[in-house]
C-alpha cells in the first residue's frame, strides 16, 4: 500500500493556535501583560526553538513572578493539552485509508510531547504508526527519519507522498528522497529557491485529497509555482 508521510504541528493540528492559547492563560494566571503573547510566540518561533532557550528566556522575563514549574508546565503540556485535530482532517485520514493509503506521521520533536498530542487528538486511531525525531535520533529532513517511518509499517518509500508546512524540513526531506510532496501552506506564498514542493494547498484535508487521487508512482517532477496574490509570506 502506498504511503502518506503526514506532519504532526500545524500540519495535522494547528500547533501554533494551541500554544498560542496556553500562552494567554499563562499570562492571565500570573498577571502578566497580555501584549506579551506576540513576543512569546516570536521567541517559540513555532516550536523550532531549542525548548531550553525558550525556557531561559521565559525565566529571564517573567522569573519574578512565575514559578520555574509553571514555565516548564507551560512549554511541557500547554499546547499537548489544547490541541485539537479538525473534523475535516479526521476525515481525510478515513478517506485515505479506505483506499488503501498507509498513514505515518513523521514529526520532530520531544517524544512525551509529540505522543501526548497524537493520542489527546485521536490520531493513534487514524494512522497505521509515527515516528518521533527523539526517540529515533535522526529528525527532519534528514533521509533516516523517513526511512524509519516506511520501516514502521513494513512498506517501501517508493511512490510515497511527504505532506507538511515546514519547507526546510518537510519538503526538503521529500525533495533529497525524491518523493512527492504537498507544501501546506496556510495562506502563505512559497519563497523557498533550495526546494520545490510538487503541489501546493491550503490545508491537509485539502492536501491529502490532493496525494491520494493523483495517479502514478514514485516521484514526480514539482509544478510551476506561480506567484499568488493576496498570500501572506
Amino acid at each position: 500500500m502506498p504511503l502518506l508521510l503526514l506532519d504532526l504541528d500545524n500540519t495535522l493540528v494547528d500547533r501554533d493556535a494551541a500554544f498560542r492559547a496556553a500562552v494567554v492563560a499563562f499570562l492571565a494566571e500570573y498577571g502578566l501583560p497580555d501584549a506579551d503573547v506576540g513576543w512569546v510566540m516570536t521567541v517559540d518561533a513555532g516550536g523550532y526553538t531549542a525548548r531550553h532557550e525558550v525556557a531561559a528566556a521565559l525565566t529571564d522575563r517573567y522569573g519574578d513572578v512565575a514559578p520555574t514549574a509553571a514555565i516548564r508546565a507551560l512549554l511541557d503540556h500547554g499546547a499537548a493539552d489544547r490541541v485539537v485535530l479538525a473534523r475535516s482532517s479526521r476525515e481525510a485520514l478515513g478517506t485515505a485509508q479506505a483506499v488503501g493509503w498507509t498513514c505515518v506521521i513523521v514529526t520532530n520533536g520531544r517524544t512525551a510531547q509529540q505522543e501526548a498530542k497524537i493520542r489527546h487528538t485521536g490520531l493513534d486511531q487514524l494512522v497505521q504508526g509515527w515516528v518521533i525525531s527523539e526517540a529515533i535520533g535522526h529528525k527532519k529532513p534528514e533521509p533516516e527519519i523517513f526511512r524509519a517511518a516506511a520501516e514502521t509499517v513494513g512498506a517501501s518509500l517508493c511512490g510515497a507522498w511527504v505532506i507538511g508546512d515546514a519547507p526546510h524540513a518537510d519538503i526538503a526531506g521529500a525533495n533529497a528522497l525524491g518523493l512527492r510532496s504537498v507544501w501546506v501552506s496556510d495562506g502563505r506564498r512559497w519563497t523557498e529557491d533550495s526546494c520545490r514542493p510538487t503541489h501546493i494547498a491550503d490545508d491537509v484535508a485539502s492536501a491529502i485529497s490532493h496525494a491520494i487521487s493523483t495517479p502514478g508512482q514514485g516521484a514526480a517532477d514539482p509544478a510551476p509555482l506561480e506567484p499568488r496574490s493576496g498570500f501572506r509570506s
